[in-house]
C-alpha cells in the first residue's frame, strides 16, 4: 500500500472510530498528504526513520512553528503507530521520531572538494559502461548540479530534459512547474545514461513508462533507492552514515551563495515560495566564513 492510500484509510480512521474534531482530522490530512508528496508516495514499507526526519527538518527550514512541528510530529507517529496494528508495516518506523528544535543545527553541507571527489569516483564507477553505475552517477551529478528534491528527481520525465539549453523542467511542491539549469558534468552523465544505461535497464521491464530514472529491474526509480545511493557515496565524505538526497541539495544552495549568487537567484532555483527559507543558507555560509576566520586570522582569538 502506498502512503497515499494509507493517508487516506487512516483519516477515515480518525474520524469514523476515534471520532476527532473536524478540525483535527484536516490538520491531520493536511500534515500526512505532505509527507506522502514529500516522500513521493513510495509504498508504506519503504519509508525509514531517517525520511520522516527529513520531513521534518524541510518543514524548519519553511519557518514552520514549534507548535507545528510537534503537531506533525505527533500526526506521523499516530499514523504509523496505526498502521502498524493494522498489520500495513511490520515495523514502525516513527518510533525515534521527535520533533527538531527550530535553530538547533544547520544544514549538512558537503565540502566542494570532498564532494568533487565523490563524483569523481562515481564517474569512474561509470565509465566501466555498467547500466546501474551510469544511472547512480546521471542521478548525483543531477541532485547536485540542479539541487533537485528527490520527489522531483523521481518525478522527472525523458520529456523534461531540455540537452540543447542544459535545463530541466521540475514539478515541485505545490504542483508549481520551474525550469532549473544544470552543468556540462551532468550534462554529460546524462547523456551517456540516457544513451548505454537506460535503455539496459528499460528492456528488464514490461513497461518502463516515460520516467527519465529506472529502477533495477526496469520501473520507474523509487526514493529510497536514491536515499541509499546517496548515502553509500556522499555518507562516508560527510561523516555520517544518515545522509540523505537533501545533503546534495543543501551544498548546491550553499557552494552557489558561497560562489556569489544572489539569494534570489537561488530562491527561484530551489523552488522556495519564501526568501526566508533560502536564508537559511546564509547563515551556512557565515558559519564557513567564521571557522575559516577562526583558523586562519592570526589575531582571530585575540
Amino acid at each position: 500500500m502506498r502512503v497515499s492510500a494509507a493517508v487516506d484509510a487512516y483519516v477515515r480512521h480518525v474520524a469514523d472510530v476515534r471520532r476527532l474534531s473536524p478540525a483535527t482530522v484536516r490538520a491531520y490530512r493536511s500534515d500526512l498528504s505532505d509527507l506522502a508528496e514529500t516522500l513521493g508516495d513510495p509504498q508504506m514499507g519503504e519509508v525509514e526513520l531517517e525520511h520522516l526526519r527529513e520531513w521534518l527538518w524541510a518543514a524548519t527550514q519553511r519557518g514552520n512553528s514549534r507548535a507545528t512541528l510537534s503537531r506533525r510530529t505527533a500526526s506521523t507517529r499516530g499514523f504509523f503507530a496505526w498502521a502498524c496494528e493494522a498489520g500495513i508495516v511490520p515495523l514502525d518506523p516513527s518510533l525515534r521520531l521527535v520533533a527538531p528544535k527550530k535553530g538547533r543545527s544547520l544544514p549538512k553541507v558537503a565540502a566542494a572538494d570532498a564532494l568533487s571527489h565523490v563524483l569523481d569516483d562515481t564517474a569512474a564507477a561509470a565509465a566501466s559502461g555498467d547500466a546501474i553505475a551510469l544511472r547512480d552517477h546521471a542521478i548525483l551529478e543531477l541532485l547536485y548540479a540542479a539541487a533537485l528534491r528527490v520527489s522531483e528527481l523521481c518525478g522527472l520525465a525523458i520529456d523534461d530534459l531540455e540537452p540543447e539549453r542544459r535545463t530541466v523542467r521540475v514539478l515541485g511542491k505545490g504542483a508549481k512547474e520551474r525550469v532549473v539549469p544544470y552543468g556540462l558534468p551532468a550534462a554529460q552523465a546524462l547523456d551517456a545514461y540516457l544513451v548505454r544505461g537506460r535503455p539496459a535497464l528499460a528492456a528488464r521491464g514490461a513497461q518502463p513508462g516515460a520516467f527519465l530514472f529506472l529502477g533495477a529491474r526496469g520501473g520507474p526509480l523509487g526514493p529510497r533507492t536514491v536515499h541509499r545511493l546517496v548515502s553509500r557515496t556522499l555518507g562516508p565524505a560527510m561523516g555520517s552514515e544518515s545522509v540523505g538526497p537533501h545533503a546534495l541539495r543543501h551544498s548546491a544552495a550553499t557552494h552557489l551563495l558561497d560562489g556569489g549568487a544572489d539569494l534570489r537567484t537561488v530562491q527561484e532555483m530551489l523552488g522556495h515560495a519564501s526568501l526566508g527559507t533560502t536564508q537559511i543558507y546564509t547563515h551556512v555560509s557565515s558559519e564557513r566564513l567564521l571557522a575559516t576566520y577562526k583558523l586562519a586570522h592570526p589575531r582571530a582569538e585575540r
